[in-house]
């Protein structure tokens, strides 16, 4: 008990000088008329803290720490507070550097990263990362990983994850385990990858309990399990994960891992979508036209397709094509229908290509074009759309927009037929007939 006290004051009183040097840094162009006293500032940052005034061995620990700090602060008054001048008066800092006290290290190395002495920044930066220092093992890993300041070097990323991650630093080892899932600087290894996803997600940190939702319900490094997949969305959306909050949703729409329920579905499509969340919005677009989960209303219905097609997704463009098209919640517009049409067909939506084949092919929105009608026709036939494939068929048989071919017409027409396609199998036996 008393080794745990023990540890729990040596993590405060780094916490607290980290909070200190945060804080000198910050105002020190700004400190000019005054100059407070070390246990002062730290009371700033303390003063919530409970076990803070009953503690007599912080109180003591203060003392000893306010000569190193009002050092700091009388160097940087005796300086002209220019950047230029503020390392070389600022001694005191880095005589604590030089005596491996790590925040102090990480100070300057985030004092050289900010001048882009990338150098001086690694320097620092590697001393108090190998001096156990986890959150300067994180941010080197970070910086290598993503080749900020430094070489990108995913090998280099994962080491240092590595080491901060078991020390429990959560976002290490959501890191690390992005690092295992996508093999980067590691072998790829999805069962690591959840181990470590698990790790940071106990500690409740939301993309990694996101992250472990979907490794449960894909069944990556774990054997699949909805209710799992659910547990974990839940505690991530909850949070404010935009992601966590769209999967559940679709959870509860789909009844995967949870009773089916279109209310929470529409519920948690709405937390997303009021997010930004593309595909939520387009979901809960279709959620208010077809009143399911939600009372039924086309305007809103609209107002989310819009919102998720003027982001790009295919979905919702086709679905807001067909909502001007048939003017429903929205006034008729033809010319908007096949606006949203192509924008959705040019994405490879089938039913996009198909619609706006029809569009050409009957001058709706548009002038009439066989030729782009038939071209359109084609993107969808070849994607297997039914419909597409009998009109396609048509436009060979009739040479529209097409150079006229019975044997294209008859295949077209044939692989529709085999679809069910009940248009195109009348086409086809009237044409047997005749021969």
């Amino acid at each position: 008990m008393y080794k745990k006290e023990e540890e729990n004051n040596t993590n405060f009183m780094e916490w607290l000088h980290e909070k200190v040097l945060q804080w000198i840094y910050k105002n020190r162009f700004t400190m000019k008329h005054f100059i407070f006293m070390a246990s002062t500032i730290a009371l700033m940052f303390c003063i919530c803290t409970p076990s803070f005034s009953q503690s007599a061995k912080y109180k003591k620990e203060l003392a000893k720490l306010e000569h190193k700090y009002n050092d700091i602060l009388l160097n940087l008054h005796a300086s002209d507070k220019s950047e230029k001048d503020y390392l070389k008066a600022n001694k005191s800092m880095l005589k604590l550097a030089e005596n491996g006290y790590n925040p102090a290290m990480r100070f300057l190395g985030t004092y050289f990263y900010n001048k882009k002495d990338f150098e001086q920044y690694e320097n620092w930066y590697v001393k108090a990362a190998e001096n156990g220092d986890s959150i300067a093992q994180f941010e080197l890993g970070n910086n290598y990983y993503n080749g900020t300041g430094l070489s990108k070097d995913y090998s280099k990323a994962v080491y240092w994850f590595e080491k901060a991650a078991e020390q429990g630093y959560a976002l290490a080892q959501y890191n690390l385990g992005i690092c295992y899932e996508k093999g980067l600087g590691v072998e790829k290894n999805y069962l690591k990858a959840t181990s470590w996803y698990e790790k940071a997600a106990k500690q409740r940190y939301a993309f990694a309990q996101y992250n472990l939702g979907v490794c449960y319900e894909k069944g990556l490094g774990v054997e699949p399990d909805y209710e799992k997949g659910v547990f974990w969305y839940e505690k991530a959306a909850e949070q404010g994960d935009t992601l966590a909050q769209y999967n559940l949703g679709l959870c509860y729409y789909n009844g995967l891992g949870v009773k089916l329920d279109y209310s929470k579905a529409a519920y948690w499509f709405t937390k997303a979508a009021e997010q930004g969340n593309a595909l939520a919005q387009y979901n809960l677009g279709v959620c208010y036209e077809q009143g399911v989960g939600i009372e039924q209303d086309n305007e809103k219905a609209v107002l989310w397709y819009e919102k998720a097609a003027e982001q790009g997704d295919a979905f919702a463009q086709y679905n807001l094509g067909v909502c001007y098209e048939k003017g429903v919640g929205i006034e008729q517009d033809n010319e908007k229908a096949v606006l949203w049409y192509e924008k959705a067909a040019e994405q490879g939506d089938t039913l996009a290509q198909y619609n706006l084949g029809l569009c050409y092919y009957n001058g709706l929105g548009v002038k009439l074009d066989y030729s782009k009608a038939a071209y359109w026709f084609t993107k969808a036939a070849e994607q297997g759309n039914a419909l597409a494939q009998y009109n396609l068929g048509l436009c060979y048989y009739n040479g529209l927009g097409v150079k006229l071919d019975y044997s294209k017409a008859t295949f077209w027409l044939k692989k529709a037929a085999e679809q069910g396609d009940t248009d195109a199998q009348h086409f086809l036996n009237e044409l047997n007939s005749k021969k």
